[in-house]
């Protein structure tokens, strides 16, 4: 029987109850003793009071972030507290029965997923991850039913270079992202999984790791430091990994787990060339220990098959190693909960060498004793001297070899205890470990295209490939005032090549600008992202020359989730009105627009400006500027011009984006611009007229040698029959056109009444009158600046009104400026 969403979500908040309650009353009682549950009573409604072991979700996340600062900051970060708001609004919405669609969903598993590994909950944790494959898979196969990437709103044109081939007839990606049957959990690399002989099989089997892995030059220093101190006395015997999130901890690890595995490391590709620089030709058999603090709760004794308890990291990892045999050196630490001391771990490594240890998310696994006493894992200082001891018993046995990961981000640090865990981990890593470093931002290109393409078979199409590089060289070099200057020099050649078929300016914005968000985690980021773009452009047989920011398909159902699953903004409505979809304004000016249309240019312009607005909304130097845009658009063969003319257009119309300057940016908040817009088309012919009467009286106050002006007379009754000069200035909407035979001059009608009478009399001096009246042809450009002036005083004057921040504030008094300018011409 089928399961809706909200029972999905029911299901996966009652794995949220029994997770959360563990820590809840650990915390609660470690901070206000027994009587805890007194002492948070009082903050709970009748309905909700009785015993703790009652309590609801909503109960217990209540108290949590009501007792934050007393209570919870200590274990739990910044991120942790806005997960529980999250499960609170999930809550509430599932509790008033609210519909979620599959995309709610899957949020709302991510983020339950998220605060239970925070709380040291993992098998809730695991299972919730299976959920959140399951909404993967299904949520795929009702978008194969519906054909939605076949009936996309309308194929995205371009017109590149005759004679140059596109990328999809030069590189192939790999079957599973050309399918669509990669999961988003394949990106994800889990030691723990792996270590168990679970996950992905490009994870599992150390052929395919390493045929898909990129050896950077840190992973190959870090291959030769390993094969080093393993077979000599060589090497560093401790090795601290430290990146940000998503930075390639977890994936260095595994290369290193899969080494000192069973398939002999010169069957693995790309290790011929390590063991050779070495002098190795084999390998001794390595035991292996993986430690990892997300699928190990402190709170928990685990039974092994041979009927071990173990308690500990420590005994954990003596039993790993060594069993039976390897348990029994620390056994009575491990169920007296302390420190085994470096002497016994000697002793441990001097039976198992050679020997690798590799401690991935150390810092969640320890953050959770912080403050809290009794837990079989043992008290926060007992693990801390423990990762003293053990560093110092690695350096004291040979071939040993421990390698840990470190957080560098907040995500992962977590509350009071995650800081001062890390500050203490590093203290005691400090002396010892050899440095280690990540991927560079090209090395990052390298390593996602390897894992989407399949290398280039056929040797004759190097030469297309290179022809397509030079063509975009030429383009930037041709037009110079056009792109960054950057583009035109020999090195960005060698960029465009090193990251074929993805234009590098698509890299840059993922890495740089989307890698600064918490949730995107860099290169595992990207891959998920790119896995659905190059998916969906496959399909759609797109015939671009490069995957460029402009090609990233904003309308498709996936990629638009995970455009905009990493963002706390409401982006999906922005999406759907100003960048792409059926009903977007792009698509209506490119089909309004021949010329602009044959380039699909304005939804090229708004993907683009997409791509470099979400990420940057909160950034002092947020959008992009207008030549960063064209980068990410034009392919040679095109006219450049076009796109500089869809971002004016777009400008104009687009609800939700700012410029200032020649920086552009999307926002979740309607634009100044929008808005003025939309009062300059509000503005009455009357008002307009009243407010230009209002300025020819400011005029006329200078009459000079005239004896008399007479400002927009309502009839020729109003002005004056004397022998003085007179002049007489008609109305705004009373404009003078050359004589013709379609146009009539309004004018010189009003003018030949006045000259032919005052009132009912006859006129006796008509010389004396002088005329002045508008020229139609240029009536309406007054109109419309005068249109622009009046929606942006009205705009500055209800700045406060309006709840303007500084920077629109100053953009209104700049338009009004300007449009007042344009109208005294």
């Amino acid at each position: 029987m089928a399961i809706s969403n909200h029972e999905r979500v029911g299901k996966a908040l009652e794995l949220l109850n029994v997770g959360l309650k563990p820590f809840f009353a650990r915390e609660l009682q470690s901070a206000y003793g027994d009587g805890w549950e007194e002492t948070v009573r009082g903050t709970l409604s009748e309905r909700q009071g009785g015993r703790a072991a009652n309590w609801d979700t909503t109960a217990m996340i209540g108290i949590m972030i009501g007792q934050w600062d007393q209570v919870f900051r200590r274990q739990l970060g910044g991120n942790d507290r806005t997960l529980l708001h999250e499960c609170r609004d999930i809550r509430n919405r599932w509790a008033h029965q609210h519909a979620f669609t599959l995309d709610d969903t899957y949020r709302a598993f991510d983020s339950i997923q998220r605060l239970l590994l925070s709380v040291g909950a993992p098998e809730q944790a695991a299972e919730i991850d299976r959920q959140k494959q399951e909404v993967l898979r299904i949520r795929f196969e009702e978008q194969v039913k519906r054909e939605q990437r076949k009936v996309t709103t309308a194929p995205l044109n371009a017109t590149p270079a005759v004679g140059l081939k596109p990328w999809r007839d030069i590189v192939t990606p790999h079957p599973d992202v050309a399918g669509g049957r990669y999961q988003q959990a394949e990106f994800a690399a889990d030691l723990g999984q792996v270590h168990r002989g679970e996950g992905s099989l490009e994870y599992r089997d150390p052929r395919q790791f390493f045929q898909r892995t990129y050896l950077t030059e840190g992973l190959r220093l870090l291959l030769t430091g390993t094969l080093r101190r393993l077979t000599s006395h060589d090497g560093d015997p401790v090795i601290e990994l430290q990146t940000n999130f998503g930075g390639g901890k977890t994936h260095s690890m595994l290369a290193l787990y899969h080494l000192c595995g069973d398939i002999p490391p010169a069957e693995l590709a790309g290790m011929d060339v390590v063991l050779r620089d070495l002098n190795i030709t084999r390998l001794p058999p390595v035991r292996r220990a993986v430690l990892v603090g997300t699928a190990l709760s402190p709170a928990k004794r685990y039974k092994k098959p041979d009927g071990i308890v173990v308690s500990t990291l420590w005994g954990e990892l003596a039993h790993q190693l060594l069993g039976k045999q390897g348990y029994a050196l620390v056994a009575e630490a491990d169920q007296a909960g302390v420190n085994p001391g470096s002497d016994a771990l000697r002793q441990l490594f001097d039976l198992a060498a050679p020997c690798l240890v590799l401690i991935d998310e150390w810092i969640a696994f320890v953050r959770q004793l912080y403050g809290v006493n009794g837990l079989p894992a043992g008290s926060f200082d007992a693990n801390l001297t423990f990762a003293q001891s053990l560093t110092e018993a690695a350096r004291a046995v040979p071939h040993t070899l421990v390698v840990a990961s470190l957080p560098a981000s907040d995500i992962e640090i977590g509350g009071e205890g995650g800081k001062e865990a890390l500050n203490r981990l590093r203290n005691t890593f400090a002396r010892l470990e050899s440095s280690w470093r990540p991927a560079s931002a090209e090395e990052g290109y390298e390593i996602v295209r390897r894992r989407l393409f399949q290398p280039i078979g056929d040797p004759s199409l190097f030469p297309q490939r290179d022809a397509v590089v030079r063509a975009y060289m030429d383009l930037y070099r041709a037009n110079p005032g056009e792109f960054p200057s950057e583009v035109r020099e020999a090195d960005y050649e060698r960029r465009l090549l090193s990251a074929y078929p993805i234009h590098p300016e698509l890299f840059d914005r993922l890495f740089n600008d989307w890698g600064t968000l918490d949730k995107f985690q860099r290169t595992r980021g990207v891959l998920r992202l790119m896995a659905a773009v190059i998916h969906t452009l496959w399909e759609r047989q797109d015939r671009s020359l490069l995957i460029m920011p402009a090609s990233v398909p904003v309308d498709d159902g996936t990629v638009n989730f995970e455009l905009t699953r990493y963002l706390d903004d409401p982006w999906v409505p922005v999406i759907e009105k100003d960048v792409d979809g059926p009903n977007s304004l792009p698509l209506r000016i490119d089909r309004e627009n021949p010329n602009l249309g044959r380039y699909s240019a304005t939804r090229r312009v708004a993907r683009t400006l997409y791509l470099g607005s979400a990420p940057t909304l909160r950034a002092a130097n947020k959008g992009l500027e207008d030549r960063s845009i064209k980068l990410g658009c034009v392919q040679p063969g095109e006219t450049v011009s076009t796109f500089g003319d869809a971002l004016r257009r777009l400008v104009g119309g687009a609800t939700h984006l700012y410029e200032n300057g020649q920086r552009y940016w999307f926002s979740t908040q309607p634009s100044v611009n929008r808005l003025a817009q939309d009062r300059a088309e509000q503005q009455r012919e009357d008002v307009i007229e009243q407010e230009l009467l209002r300025r020819l009286r400011e005029e006329i106050k200078q009459r000079g040698d005239f004896a008399g002006v007479h400002l927009a007379p309502a009839s020729s009754a109003d002005v004056s029959d004397e022998r003085e000069v007179r002049l007489v200035v008609l109305g705004p909407f009373t404009p003078h056109a050359p004589p013709s035979k379609q146009a009539r001059s309004e004018a010189r009608e009003v003018a030949r009444t006045i000259l032919e009478t005052r009132g009912s009399a006859p006129r006796r001096y008509k010389n004396t009158l002088a005329f002045l009246a508008p020229d139609a042809q240029r009536l309406e450009e007054l109109v419309q600046a005068t249109r622009q002036y009046l929606a942006w005083k009205s705009i500055e004057d209800e700045a406060e009104t309006l709840n303007l921040d500084a920077f629109q504030k100053r953009q209104a008094e700049t338009r009004r400026k300007a449009a007042d300018d344009t109208v005294k011409g």
